[in-house]
């Protein structure tokens, strides 16, 4: 039976550790690229990884995690399985290429043709940026304001509630009534003494992510709790306790200790994120001016003959 959680955030967080590894994996990230024409060569010095004449050295390490947001770093670093995972894709790759190389496959006609077109991409997207950068002091005070009148309807965050649980799994159709009987009885007792409720959830709440907080799940808004649990949790006053509640995968008491009403967000909480999509929309511009000047000044033609014998054959 899957675990169950009230809240689907908290698995989303190790769901994103994993999946940021991933999305780095060998073969997307720019230390695979800068390191595969050298993979043949005998690897020495500290390795935190070794296979055959292959290894991941610190450094390689180092500069996979700096390609990633600092808050995704820090939870790689305390994820060591998804680490581990990038570090034997890389070494499995390493080895590949080292296969590869030895038969002269980087000097392939087909190889050659798309290692020009990466190359010319890359320059093409350096280069690019180079003569499109934005103004250090973009965007000024008035156009952060500007931007963030003009999308207010988009800063309101919903209503956020923080709900402990006592949760009881229900393992097989004939222990449903007895672990009903016994979240019945969990509940009343919580009812009678709300302030025993952390203490019952260590005790008896098989959600032990929550239990070991007291049955503390944080701070969220409605859509991301269970289904079944949403309706009673918007009826609770603070500090009340709900009836035994049951969703598929058992039995949870509910206890709501907190509530934000829905607001919306200050513009000093949105200025990095607001400067950040202005910096990026306006280097977007300043690109696409260039580019449109470089289509102006220089002679341009257009064969149609030719751009017709040219489609004929790829029909």
């Amino acid at each position: 039976m899957k675990k169950p959680a009230m809240v689907i955030s908290a698995a989303a967080v190790a769901l994103l550790v994993v999946a940021v590894a991933l999305v780095v994996r060998p073969g997307n990230d720019p230390v695979a690229a800068q390191q595969s024409s050298s993979v043949a060569t005998i690897a020495t010095g500290p390795a935190v990884a070794r296979l055959g004449n292959q290894q991941v050295s610190p450094e390689e390490l180092q500069a996979l995690l700096a390609t990633v947001p600092e808050q995704t770093r820090e939870q790689l670093r305390g994820n060591r399985e998804a680490l581990e995972r990038w570090i034997r894709a890389r070494l499995a790759e390493k080895a590949v290429l080292e296969q590869a190389d030895a038969q002269g496959w980087a000097q392939r006609p087909e190889v050659l043709r798309q290692t020009r077109a990466a190359t010319e991409q890359i320059v093409f997207r350096d280069y690019l940026q180079s003569v499109s950068q934005v103004p250090v002091d973009y965007p000024s005070a008035a156009d952060l304001q500007q931007a963030y009148d003009a999308g207010k309807a988009n800063w309101v965050t919903p209503a956020l509630y923080r709900v402990s649980q006592i949760f009881l799994a229900v393992p097989d159709a004939q222990s449903l009534e007895a672990v009903r009987k016994q979240a019945t009885e969990l509940s009343k007792k919580a009812q009678a003494a709300p302030g025993e409720f952390a203490a019952l959830a260590t005790q008896y709440s098989q959600d032990r992510m929550t239990a070991e907080r007291g049955g503390d799940s944080g701070l969220q808004p409605l859509q991301q709790l269970v289904p079944q649990v949403r309706g009673a949790v918007a009826r609770l006053k603070v500090g009340a306790v709900s009836e035994p509640l049951q969703s598929p995968a058992g039995f949870h008491v509910i206890k709501l200790t907190e509530q934000q009403p829905a607001r919306t967000a200050t513009l000093d909480e949105l200025r990095d994120q607001l400067t950040q999509a202005l910096r990026a929309q306006r280097q977007e511009q300043i690109a696409q001016a260039y580019l449109d000047g470089m289509l102006t000044t220089a002679t341009l033609s257009i064969d149609g003959a030719e751009l017709n014998k040219a489609l004929e054959i790829n029909k």
